[in-house]
């Protein structure tokens, strides 16, 4: 008896159901036509399994949905703000918060205040909206998380650790005064979800303070982050998620926040610092930027679901539950030998799109080239995280990152295991015929972030 698996299950059941349109074939094969080949632009009704983003698409609870009856929605001074204020103080320990519409209205306040024309952004991997806000403020982000986390085949649980000697380096080359802050990212996106061990943030955060250089934490999706730690980092077993988190964000100076992820709203998110100067001159910022300080661009309603989304996303049942479903659809993918990064991060699967088409160069897009076959297959909809994403260098080259990646982003309490098994035959039906899969041209390219909006033909 001992030796009978332990599952994991959903701590929820099932109230409500949103109808789903089911297509055939040739609709799915008109509508990637008319979208030029980018999922971003499908229209979200001719789609069946939408995995296209966790951001803003999970489901809110029902003590969410009741607390959106309880937004005050004045102006200034809105219960539902200092609610919110009060929840990010006592679950994430940050002093001073500042609401904004979305993650990167903080990224674009916080570029705007800290980041000079010159200076370094050191971060463990860029982040597609993180690092625009900082070139846009003149600044040049400098990658420097461990090499394992370009690999996608090595196994190291923490991909998401800083490499101290390449921000060492960095410190010696530019000096202290020329990097305003490192940029850390839990559970880093681009590598595929990849979590930071508390032992490496403690060592940044010693080298740092030696240094006078601050440390702002991209908190989008802590809760994974500290989930992984709990598991696999030794002294952690025993600690709840939510000590977890604080422990983390006491090794930072501040934190930009994308609620629409761990915090399970649909739009939301804030910067919360700890320097009252930052803080001051943010919240001047913000009423040009988003909407007074005591809003930020949300209504009274948003904030009061985020402040309790907050506190359910720290929730040891939940976030085991979270991960456990993204790591079974994982498995299931590695039983049909699909090629995706390992470890299995915390928000989605990453397929390695260089493996899975290797007759494809990166100039022909064949992450791009993939997540349409996905979505030809069987309506799952997914996203291209390689070459398009990358997006351009100052001089006009393409950046040619070394993972060509395909994204699987799992929304939070959303979909079943059943859908995890639609998805996972869907993805091995395509790599059966793989090698007649042809690459792409981009004929419409925008000016910034052109993975939104880039359309594509079939070579």
């Amino acid at each position: 008896m001992t030796n009978i698996k332990h599952s994991w299950a959903e701590p929820y059941k099932i109230k409500m159901v949103e109808l789903l349109k089911m297509t055939t074939a040739s609709q799915r094969k008109k509508a990637m036509k008319e979208a030029g080949f980018n999922t971003f632009l499908l229209k979200s009704e001719d789609v069946y399994i939408d995995l296209l983003t966790d951001s803003g698409t999970s489901a809110m609870s029902d003590r969410q949905w009741a607390g959106m009856m309880l937004g005050d929605e004045a102006y200034a001074g809105s219960r539902n703000f200092y609610h919110l204020e009060e929840v990010v103080k006592e679950v994430y320990g940050y002093k001073y918060l500042i609401p904004t519409h979305q993650g990167r209205g903080a990224e674009n306040i916080l570029s705007k205040i800290l980041i000079k024309k010159g200076d370094i952004i050191p971060g463990n991997m860029y982040f597609t909206t993180t690092r625009l806000h900082q070139e846009l403020a003149g600044g040049k982000f400098e990658d420097i998380i461990i090499d394992e986390a370009h690999d996608p085949e090595n196994e190291f649980p923490f991909k998401g650790n800083v490499d101290l000697n390449k921000l060492q380096k960095l410190i010696d080359k530019h000096g202290a005064k020329k990097i305003p802050y490192v940029s850390m990212a839990t559970s880093v996106n681009m590598a595929g979800g990849q979590p930071i061990s508390m032992k490496n943030l403690k060592e940044l955060r010693a080298l740092t303070k030696k240094h006078g250089i601050r440390v702002i934490h991209d908190m989008t999706r802590v809760a994974e982050n500290a989930y992984f730690i709990q598991q696999k980092e030794k002294g952690y077993q025993n600690k709840s998620i939510k000590s977890i988190v604080k422990e983390i964000n006491s090794y930072t100076d501040g934190a930009t926040m994308s609620a629409k992820k761990d915090a399970l709203v649909n739009i939301g998110g804030f910067l919360a610092v700890n320097d009252w100067d930052v803080f001051e001159e943010a919240r001047n910022m913000v009423v040009v930027y988003e909407g007074l300080h005591t809003y930020g661009g949300l209504a009274g309603r948003d904030m009061e679901a985020m402040a309790i989304g907050i506190g359910e996303s720290v929730n040891d049942d939940h976030i085991k539950a979270r991960v456990g479903q993204v790591i079974y659809l994982g498995e299931k993918m590695l039983e049909y030998g699909v090629p995706i990064v390992k470890p299995i991060g915390g928000h989605g699967i990453f397929v390695d799109a260089k493996k899975f088409l290797p007759h494809i160069n990166q100039d022909q897009f064949p992450a791009q080239t993939l997540a349409a076959e996905v979505y030809l297959d069987a309506g799952v909809r997914t996203m291209e995280r390689g070459v398009v994403s990358a997006g351009r260098k100052a001089n006009g080259e393409n950046y040619y990152p070394k993972l060509e990646l395909v994204r699987f982003t799992i929304p939070r309490r959303v979909y079943t295991q059943a859908h995890m098994d639609v998805i996972a035959e869907s993805v091995a039906r395509v790599y059966e015929r793989r090698n007649k899969i042809k690459g792409m041209k981009m004929i419409y390219e925008p000016k910034y972030l052109r993975f939104f909006q880039a359309r594509f033909e079939k070579l």
